[in-house]
């Protein structure tokens, strides 16, 4: 039998990516998404989830989880719901419901994480430019850990002493808009490659859109690192790994 080629790979992939998904339930995001018992259900996200509602995707351990957002929207397709995603949500960020919520963020002396110095936007937070401080009011997401925020890159200028919150950082892009992105395929012994145009930026474990520069086709690959994506069995788990990173921080 003849071993499968690069061009036969892509199309695959090509008539995959077009081929219409199975109708389901469309639902719309939350604007305040919220749960009040830990368990994060289809439900505390969507809109209009219908019967699906009841459907857990994830615990809240704290007073907030990140969510992978494609990591709900296939939760929510095996449900039955369709959810589109239209502007290309990363993350969702589900917080406590409306007991937690009253009572609002924690007061008094308390012991949170601070910024050593003044972070630039863009740049990634080391180690060392954490330590822990007490304040009089600390943020509703701020972190348990300091490994949440450590590799993370400011989303805008940081003050040094400002107290931790999840919502200062991001994950480091590692392929822009326009870049030349080489996309591999590996399984079974087969190596395969090709070079294309990112038409989206990408952090490691992001889906985005390649461009082949000559027949103008795109591919969904997974980023895996700067100026390298994967299709195929990589692509998985470069995905897993950029959703560890910050689905329960």
């Amino acid at each position: 039998m003849r071993a499968p080629t690069l061009g036969m790979i892509l199309g695959l992939a090509l008539t995959l990516a077009a081929a219409p998904a199975l109708a389901g339930q469309s639902v719309t995001l939350r604007p305040d998404t919220a749960d009040a018992d830990g368990v994060v259900t289809l439900g505390d996200v969507f809109e209009g989830a219908g019967a699906a509602a009841n459907v857990a995707i994830a615990q809240r351990s704290g007073t907030m989880v990140v969510l992978d957002a494609n990591a709900v929207q296939a939760a929510a397709r095996r449900a039955g719901l369709d959810w589109a995603n239209a502007t290309g949500l990363r993350r969702i960020v589900v917080k406590a419901g409306e007991a937690a919520t009253a009572a609002g963020p924690a007061r008094g002396n308390v012991e949170v994480l601070t910024y050593a110095r003044s972070l630039s936007t863009g740049e990634m937070v080391q180690p060392e430019d954490l330590v822990w401080a007490k304040v009089a009011a600390a943020p509703a997401d701020a972190p348990r850990d300091a490994d949440a925020v450590i590799g993370q890159s400011a989303r805008r200028p940081l003050r040094q002493g400002a107290a931790v919150s999840l919502r200062d950082v991001a994950q480091p892009l590692v392929i822009k808009t326009g870049d030349v992105v080489t996309v591999s395929y590996e399984a079974d012994g087969i190596s395969l490659s090709i070079q294309g145009k990112a038409l989206a930026n990408g952090a490691i474990g992001d889906t985005l859109l390649v461009q082949n520069p000559t027949s103008k086709k795109t591919l969904q690959a997974v980023v895996t690192g700067p100026g390298l994506a994967s299709i195929g069995p990589a692509a998985d788990q470069a995905r897993a790994l950029g959703r560890s990173q910050i689905a329960l921080r």
